[in-house]
Order: structure tokens, then C-alpha cells, then sequence
């Protein structure tokens, strides 16, 4: 397959390009910084790997490009846990999804030949959160700011389906691997200072990064899937349980609380992703019949630190 990845440069689409080019798949990766990309994907190891500049919120002549490849993956959006949420790093946030999703779609149907699937991606935030409901795809929207973004940028991407193009949203949990939300876990536990992040029994709806990647795969190569899935994996946990099994695995304490004031002095609004969470299960993709490689939280964190 010829592959379009927006996002390539990300925790996931990094991981997701090594596999494609491992199968060898040929790989358009669609960034904004094309001299970073190529320091990520350097010619000599990634041949199959062609960088192209483009301007997410905006038509241009990338778009073009599209109607070579066989299926777009959409991974790009701006980091929503860092930072503090003012106005316009809302606004960011948003625009970086819809607008972003937009002209994707926009490059899909004006494309001849057209890509056969669109794989989005979308969050559990979708939901709203949560410490008693148990949500599975066919759950209705929660009415928060994530919830509102994960919505808009849900709507862009469905109107793929008018061009007769398969479109899979994956709703995305915590990515769990080397970096990202565990990587800054990991050095308070190292230095015997770990333990739950705020009240401990907020849900925490994880998937292990080589089964969210190997969840992509699938979305690109099998045309019966198609429609919303939930990549998480089928056990979530709560924060506390998160927190006991991490010391374990690591064999260090889990006791030392972080307070719930102190994320939200970092993170201003964006502490509402670690501080509240939803219990979310991955009803229609276990219905797929995928196998997860690490269904359960221990097996997960035992590979990545391992």
C-alpha cells in the first residue's frame, strides 16, 4: 500500500511508520516541519518514506498528493496535556482537529483515484468523564470542552462518507509505551516519590502503543471494519490501581499522593485529563475480533520497562 500520514513526527504515527516501512508499505508523511521529519525518518534507513510540507488549516498543492496513496492515517493535533488551557490555546486545540480534518477531507474527495479508507483519529475524551459510567462506542457524547472537540473534528471526518470513501475513528485512550503520558510518571517512582494522581479512583482507560499501531494496521487492510472503535484496551484501571501496579513493576513505593492542586497549577484546565477520567470498553473492537499482545496493565508495563 501507498500510505498518507498526518501526525507521522507524533508518539504514534513515529511507532506506526516503523512498522509500515518494516512491511514495506511506501509512506507519504504530510508535516509541517519537513527538516525535523527528516531527521526522524533519515533516507538512508526510511527509502520507502517521501516527506511532503503542508499546512494543515489550509487548501494548497499537497493536496495533490493524495491521490496517489491507497489510505490516509490522521493522527495530527496539537498536545492537549501540556500547558495551560487559556483562550487561544483552546482555540489551538480545536482548530488543529476540525480545520486539520477539513482540508484532509477536502483532499480525499477532489482526489482521482480517491484512497479507499480514511483512518481518524479521535479521543475517549469524546465521552466526557466519568467515575460510575461505563462507556463502549455506542455511548453518547459527554458535553465538556474535549468532548465538544473530539465532536467537531468526529463531523469533519464523516464527511469523507459522501465521497464514498471508508472512514474508521479511533477513539484514542492513554498511549502507553516509551514516552508520552508514562514517561512522565516514571521519574517520581525512580526517585521513591510515586503514587496516584489525585483522588486515586479516576478511571484510566490505557492501550499499550504497539496495539494501538497494530489496531491501525488492521483498520488499513481490513475493509470490514469500518465506523468508530475504542483504542483502549479491555481492562481499564483506576489511577490508584495504575499507581500500585507501576511500583510494582518497578519495585518502588506507590504511596506518596500527587495532589489534585498541584497538576492543575501546571496544567490549568488540562489537568481534567489526568484528574477526572471514564471508564471506557472496547466493545466493538474486541467484536472485530483483534487480539491484544497486552491486555492487561501489568503484561503492558512489564514490556515498556523492560
Amino acid at each position: 500500500m501507498k500510505v498518507a500520514i498526518t501526525g507521522a513526527t507524533g508518539f504514534v504515527g513515529n511507532r506506526l511508520i516503523q512498522r509500515l516501512h518494516a512491511k514495506g508499505h511506501q509512506i507519504v508523511v504530510l508535516t509541517r516541519n519537513t527538516t525535523f521529519a527528516q531527521k526522524v525518518f533519515p533516507s538512508e534507513a526510511f527509502p520507502n518514506v517521501e516527506i511532503v510540507a503542508y499546512t494543515p488549516n489550509t487548501s494548497g498543492s499537497w493536496q495533490s498528493i493524495i491521490a496517489s496513496c491507497d489510505g490516509v492515517v490522521n493522527l495530527a493535533g496539537e498536545p492537549i496535556a501540556e500547558g495551560r488551557w487559556t483562550s487561544e490555546r483552546k482555540q489551538e486545540i480545536l482548530n488543529s482537529r476540525k480545520l486539520g480534518t477539513q482540508k484532509i477531507v477536502e483532499a480525499i474527495t477532489n482526489a482521482n483515484p480517491k484512497p479507499s479508507v480514511l483512518i481518524n483519529a479521535s479521543a475517549i475524551g469524546y465521552y466526557g468523564t466519568s467515575e460510575t459510567t461505563t462507556f463502549d462506542e455506542t455511548s453518547t457524547s459527554g458535553n465538556d470542552f474535549l468532548a465538544q472537540v473530539c465532536q467537531a473534528w468526529e463531523a469533519e471526518a464523516k464527511k469523507v462518507q459522501d465521497a464514498g470513501v471508508r472512514l474508521v475513528i479511533l477513539r484514542f485512550g492513554i498511549v502507553l509505551g516509551n514516552g508520552g503520558a508514562l514517561g512522565k510518571m516514571i521519574p517520581p517512582f525512580k526517585l521513591f516519590a510515586g503514587g496516584p494522581i489525585g483522588s486515586g479512583r479516576q478511571w484510566f482507560s490505557w492501550i499499550h502503543l504497539d496495539d494501538l499501531v497494530n489496531l491501525i494496521l488492521e483498520a488499513l487492510t481490513k475493509p470490514e471494519i469500518e465506523g468508530v472503535y475504542n483504542g483502549t484496551a479491555p481492562n481499564p484501571v483506576r489511577m490508584a490501581d495504575l499507581s500500585q501496579t507501576l511500583g510494582q513493576v518497578m519495585n518502588r513505593p506507590s504511596w506518596l499522593p500527587v495532589p489534585g492542586f498541584a497538576i492543575e497549577a501546571l496544567l490549568g484546565d488540562g489537568a481534567i485529563v489526568v484528574l477526572e477520567g471514564q471508564q471506557v470498553i472496547p466493545k466493538r473492537t474486541v467484536e472485530t475480533g483483534f487480539e491484544y499482545k497486552y491486555p492487561n496493565l501489568q503484561s503492558a508495563l512489564r514490556q515498556i520497562l523492560n
